[in-house]
């Protein structure tokens, strides 16, 4: 691996915040690695040109600055052997307004992963409407065998998922602390004790899958009416029409049939027990 930065004392802080996670991960038992093997594989460059020689991908990290990226990307397109996949980590710029012009377009995308992504092992990809399939496919591929949980977006949105699913238990989280609910701490109390500790075992649509007997749809039936009158106090038009309904609740089954059901809230109970074993044991 390479990394890239004209700033040589970038390149020095970031040599020794790799060996303090490596290091970190190995005492908590997440990896099993010798860190100088790990040191000596990756080289630091300010020379951007000796960087992607006989490169298979690469991975822009810099600043979310439009102009600055498209700069770094036509640059790229000149270096960069056509075959190789070029992807951004940015939070919320789609590809499709950076490299609309630049040449051999089809190979770029966005990898967007969550932060810190040695701890969260999930990366968005996010092609363009002009990414080649083998250029998702590759990228795919490349995720999996790092350790990564790949997940393609069927198309572009604004801040991809990770960033709008964040975002909106952001805004209500400002909401309720503006109009005097609750306060900022009390708002990381409920999401870290609570929401955040089934979602560290599963996501919000199994939550509610398993929080409610009959699964997602009887779910549906009894809060649709409540979580749509909540969206419409923030002026927010939310769809729980039977035909979406259907299509997540088809999804839930497929995954889970209901004959399974009291077998998965034992499991998730299991897990979230773990889960608070490992806090008490780490941070108490």
């Amino acid at each position: 691996m390479r990394l890239f930065d004209p700033d040589h004392h970038r390149l020095e802080v970031a040599r020794q915040e790799l060996s303090d996670r490596i290091t970190d991960l190995n005492k908590c038992g997440l990896i099993n690695v010798d860190l100088a093997d790990i040191l000596t594989s990756v080289s630091m460059e300010t020379d951007i040109e000796k960087n992607v020689i006989d490169v298979v991908h690469v991975q822009e990290c810099i600043p979310e600055i439009k102009e600055e990226k498209e700069k770094l990307f036509s640059l790229l397109g000149e270096m960069v052997p056509a075959h190789v996949p070029i992807a951004s980590s940015t939070s919320f710029l789609p590809m499709s307004t950076l490299a609309t012009t630049i040449k051999n377009r089809e190979r770029y995308l966005v990898i967007h992963p969550g932060n810190p992504p040695y701890l969260l092992r999930i990366a968005e990809i996010v092609p363009a409407p002009f990414t080649s399939d083998d250029a998702i496919r590759t990228s795919v591929e490349l995720m999996v065998s790092v350790g990564m949980n790949p997940i393609v977006l069927k198309k572009e949105t604004t801040g991809f998922v990770f960033n709008r699913l964040q975002g909106a238990l952001l805004n209500e989280a400002y909401s309720l602390v503006q109009d005097g609910v609750v306060s900022a701490e009390d708002i990381d109390t409920i999401v870290k004790d609570g929401l955040g500790l089934r979602w560290s075992v599963v996501g919000p649509f199994e939550t509610v899958d398993l929080n409610t007997r009959g699964g997602i749809r009887k779910h549906a039936e009894r809060m649709g009416t409540t979580y749509q009158q909540i969206g419409a106090e923030r002026g927010t038009s939310t769809s729980w029409e039977p035909a979406l309904i259907d299509l997540v609740e088809s999804e839930r089954r497929s995954k889970l049939p209901l004959k399974m059901w009291e077998d998965r809230v034992r499991w998730r109970d299991r897990a979230m027990m773990a889960v608070l074993i490992a806090r008490r044991k780490f941070i108490g």
